[in-house]
């Protein structure tokens, strides 16, 4: 069953700005670090940015300043605000939800949603 769904990419201009969510089922929103995930055509899948269930977050090394990464315990959703976009954060963007299940890391993922930046 689908556990993760995203929203909010599209098309938008350099300098522009985007927010995305990710709406979790409660189990695994309660238990889990909380994160993004992207993919470029040819390029492997890189961290986004992560927030873990104490609100502790890190950030890739190309999006620190620009994004922010937040978590709504009542709505089981995580957001990524994304500012002053830049035509190389073109990407599939992924939500994942990763958790400990007897010493075992499990990571879901949601289905991607496409942010292109672009004029």
């Amino acid at each position: 069953q689908v556990q993760l769904v995203e929203s909010g990419g599209g098309l938008v201009q350099p300098g522009g700005s985007l927010r995305l969510s990710c709406a979790a089922s409660r189990t695994i929103f309660s238990s889990s670090a909380m994160g993004w995930y992207r993919q470029a055509p040819g390029k492997q899948r890189e961290l986004v940015a992560a927030i873990r269930r104490d609100g502790s977050t890190n950030y890739g090394d190309s999006v620190k300043g620009r994004f922010t990464i937040s978590r709504d315990n009542a709505k089981n959703t995580v957001y990524l605000q994304m500012i002053s976009l830049k035509p190389e954060d073109t990407a599939v963007y992924y939500c994942n939800a990763a958790r400990l299940l007897l010493g075992n890391r499990i990571d879901y993922w949601g289905q991607g949603t496409q942010v292109t930046v672009s004029s």
